[in-house]
């Protein structure tokens, strides 16, 4: 197919919406620990977003804190769930009444804490088209754990880069990723449609629990973002589950959906002294 024959071509590339057949077939099973549950997430600005989860939608509400510029506002929407480790549970969904907004959630419901990711399409021209903002939180519902053992909250990490990994999608989609630094890293498809296609592309990691981290990137050629959960506690049983969000091959319609792949790790990098990656501008919480 000419995305392969022509990579320098990006033209040819495929849209958002060719590559989706099939790419999820190493999705994880929906978990349905969040049914019937109401939860609450808070930020330092008082801003609380109160979710009530059915079998398969959330009704929410935002209540903007003091300082807060979004307006108040109520929806519902379809949501997907899974389940990353214990009491941990990826969530993901898209706007209905914006449909340029996509929301990605890690819930910890051991230690309460939350991470949230709004992916947002931007206007034509705008590099790159997606744009992504993270905002930590805490659910009202669980007290904050007390003692020597209290765990840390997600933050920014640099404990990726250098490594390369091997990622598996379908039986048809493999990727490798090369994490170069705080800010970028470098794809390359190995088998599938965009065989023999790479790039490199900005990113955002930040660690959940021990070995296990969000993982968010933006593309600069086709309109898209995506948010990963990605387990990395195993060299040779990687795991993660994640939804790419973007434009469709028109422009004009959008595209989502939820994946997830089983990896290993090919080889990791170690820097001479002084010049390591890690020391390439800052960790953003926000991009």
């Amino acid at each position: 197919m000419s995305t392969a024959l022509n990579p320098s071509d990006t033209s040819t590339w495929l849209p958002l919406d060719g590559l989706a057949p099939g790419f999820d077939a190493n999705r994880a099973p929906l978990s349905s620990v969040l049914a019937g549950r109401t939860l609450t997430v808070t930020d330092p600005r008082g801003t609380r977003i109160v979710h009530r989860f059915g079998d398969s939608r959330v009704d929410w509400e935002y209540r903007p804190g003091e300082g807060d510029p979004i307006a108040a506002a109520a929806h519902s929407d379809d949501y997907e769930a899974f389940d990353v480790d214990d009491e941990l549970v990826y969530v993901q969904f898209h706007h209905e009444y914006l449909p340029e907004e996509a929301v990605s959630m890690v819930l910890d419901l051991r230690s309460g804490e939350v991470l949230t990711v709004i992916s947002i399409v931007g206007p034509e021209g705008q590099v790159p088209r997606v744009q992504q903002i993270v905002a930590p939180g805490r659910l009202e519902e669980v007290a904050s754990p007390a003692g020597p053992a209290t765990p840390a909250a997600p933050h920014p990490s640099t404990e990726l880069i250098g490594r390369r990994a091997f990622w598996v999608y379908s039986p048809e989609h493999a990727y490798e990723h090369l994490y170069l630094s705080p800010e970028w890293y470098t794809w390359q498809c190995l088998a599938g449609p965009e065989r023999g296609l790479a790039d490199t592309d900005a990113n955002t990691v930040w660690q959940i629990r021990p070995g296990i981290y969000l993982f968010a990137w933006r593309e600069k050629v086709i309109p898209c973002a995506s948010v990963t959960i990605a387990d990395h506690r195993s060299a040779q049983a990687l795991r993660s589950h994640g939804a790419l969000f973007g434009l469709d091959g028109s422009g004009a319609g959008y595209v989502h959906f939820t994946f997830g792949a089983h990896g290993r790790l090919l080889s990791t990098t170690v820097h001479p002294e002084g010049f390591s990656p890690e020391q390439f501008g800052g960790v953003e919480a926000a991009s």
